[in-house]
């Protein structure tokens, strides 16, 4: 009946023109298709799209076949003797319909799936959609442009797996496309490289090519995880798939080189205006992603000439890289010129963020260390700007103590070595003054500041000791009025304020804990609620004892002085 009805209808067409062709038809003809592939009728349905007779209307309505061909092919078993006829259909309506009409009906059928029934469609589908793609010959970009994006957004939904097991058993696909999608997209790269005109249209092509390179180096390729060890690299496919992606940049123009060395660059060079939009929203993931690859995976790191040798995953990935450009940098060989570069001043700046906002413990402590790294490698005036720049914008106690202990180690070696202007002498006393000093005065909260305060202190009295006020190497001493008043004295008297304060809560805590009530305490200015006595009184008597402890600190220091200034007045009295 289906058959008949198919006939009826082609019967009925045969005698228009193709123009006369209404949207009646097209339904009709779809409809009665699809009956015959219900029924089972796929070889009289295969005559009859075969059939010379019925080229032009096959040529214009064939295409709504597509979708219930491959409906057929995805829902019947792989056993089915029925496959082939289906695979010739398709082949055959590839070959006949209009491609424009046929690349449409292919890339619906692509965005309709999801979860695990997106990659049997784009493995079944990307032969043809090649095909359809290469017979169109207008607007070859736009449609290579279109396809791509659209086979990527499908892709980009999918879990990239995390493990060598996840990777073999590849449950969701992913890694069989990536392979597929090299093969669907190798002619058009082909393409490219062989227009020795770079025709208007073939720039296109390159500029939709591009886009979707920087796309894979996004995703999977920012998260995924690649096989160890070194001689598994084979077997990776996700490493293969990154490793055709950098060769795709490189045959059409773009070596990671000249890729990588153009990013950031306040002029930009893409040829198109819509790169430099691009790059503002997502081309930074891309080039970390890119950089990454070849400085740590080493992908195709023999374009880079020999002169030239930033999620817990990309974090890792960001810093791993960030440890090995360090690490072939040579100590004190960076100018102080870079950090006008933005990107140079950026990147201890994001260390600081890992180290005091990221909740992997492993990652903030490697970032502390590539913090330090990081700081070996800037000259003394580089040095002298970033402590500079860090003490004024980090807003972290732990993070400025850091950054003291440092400033301490400089002005050791300057004093123990050749003499270092910048970290003695006036600009060591400009450094010193941001450091010896509390940012509210005696108001300012102790003990969120303890980290900080104890490393002022520590470096303080190294001065005092090391430095002799007849020498004055480090101008502490023609200070030291100053420092008296911006940092000792307000100290003593927050220090007074602040144990007081203390001693009152641990006063009143004792009391409520007779009446076995939950209480509140306020430490460091914040209110924490419903807290059992005994934690309230073990807080207190922790504040107490910092307080304790810096006041030590602060009278050894305050001692340092009195003993060194005595000490030079007997002198000069002799």
């Amino acid at each position: 009946m289906a058959v008949e009805e198919l006939q009826s209808i082609i019967k009925r067409c045969q005698i228009l023109e193709e123009q006369d062709f209404k949207e009646e038809d097209f339904g009709l003809f779809q409809l009665a298709g699809q009956r015959c592939l219900d029924e089972g009728h796929i070889d009289q349905l295969f005559e009859i799209i075969q059939n010379e007779k019925n080229k032009v209307i096959v040529k214009n309505m064939g295409w709504n076949l597509v979708g219930p061909v491959v409906r057929c092919l995805l829902w019947n078993d792989k056993e089915d003797d029925k496959r082939k006829y289906y695979f010739l259909m398709l082949d055959l309506l590839v070959e006949l319909c209009n491609p424009k009409e046929l690349l449409l009906g292919l890339l619906e059928l692509i965005e309709e799936p999801s979860g695990k029934q997106i990659s049997p469609v784009i493995l079944l589908l990307l032969r043809p959609l090649q095909t359809v793609i290469q017979k169109l010959r207008h607007n070859r970009a736009y449609s290579v442009g279109l396809a791509l994006s659209t086979l990527w957004s499908q892709l980009s939904v999918l879990p990239v797996p995390y493990t060598q097991g996840q990777m073999q058993a590849d449950e969701y696909g992913l890694c069989q496309c990536c392979e597929a999608l090299v093969e669907f997209t190798k002619p058009f790269v082909e393409e490219v490289t062989g227009d020795k005109e770079n025709s208007v249209e073939n720039e296109k092509l390159k500029d939709e090519l591009l886009k979707f390179c920087f796309k894979s180096l996004k995703c999977p390729l920012l998260t995924a995880q690649f096989l160890e060890p070194p001689e598994q690299a084979d077997t990776d496919p996700l490493r293969r798939f990154a490793a055709e992606i950098i060769g795709f940049l490189s045959a059409i123009g773009y070596p990671f080189p000249k890729v990588i060395f153009n990013h950031g660059r306040k002029k930009k060079t893409w040829d198109y205006l819509e790169f430099e939009e691009e790059e503002d929203k997502q081309l930074s993931d891309s080039m970390a992603s890119l950089a990454y690859l070849v400085f740590v995976q080493g992908i195709s790191i023999d374009q880079l000439p020999m002169v030239l040798r930033t999620e817990e995953s990309v974090l890792s990935k960001g810093l791993d890289l960030l440890e090995n450009s360090l690490l072939r940098t040579e100590d004190s060989s960076l100018l102080h010129q870079c950090l006008e570069i933005k990107s140079f001043l950026t990147v201890p700046q994001g260390l600081v963020k890992v180290m005091t906002l990221c909740p992997i413990e492993t990652l903030r402590k490697k970032s502390l260390a590539l913090l330090q790294l990081y700081i070996n490698k800037l000259d003394s005036q580089g040095k002298y700007t970033l402590f500079r720049c860090l003490l004024n914008t980090s807003n972290h106690s732990g993070v400025e103590a850091f950054i003291i202990q440092n400033i301490k180690n400089q002005i050791d070696m300057s004093l123990k070595g050749t003499p270092n202007k910048w970290f003695t002498g006036p600009q060591l006393v400009s450094l010193l003054h941001l450091v010896l000093f509390l940012p509210e005065g005696a108001e300012t909260d102790l003990l969120q500041n303890s980290d900080r305060i104890m490393a002022s202190l520590n470096l303080l009295r190294y001065l005092v000791i090391k430095d002799n006020e007849n020498d004055n190497q480090t101008g502490l001493w023609t200070e030291l009025e100053k420092i008296e008043n911006n940092f000792l004295k307000p100290l003593h008297t927050g220090l007074n304020m602040s144990k007081a304060h203390y001693e009152a809560e641990i006063k009143n805590s004792q009391e409520v804990q007779k009446s076995k009530d939950l209480c509140s305490v306020t430490v460091g200015g914040e209110e924490i609620p419903n807290m059992p006595p005994e934690m309230q009184l073990k807080v207190l008597h922790s504040a107490l004892f910092t307080f304790d402890l810096i006041e030590s600190v602060l009278a050894r220091v305050e001692e340092l002085i009195e003993i060194k200034t005595k000490s030079t007045s007997d002198e000069n009295m002799r």
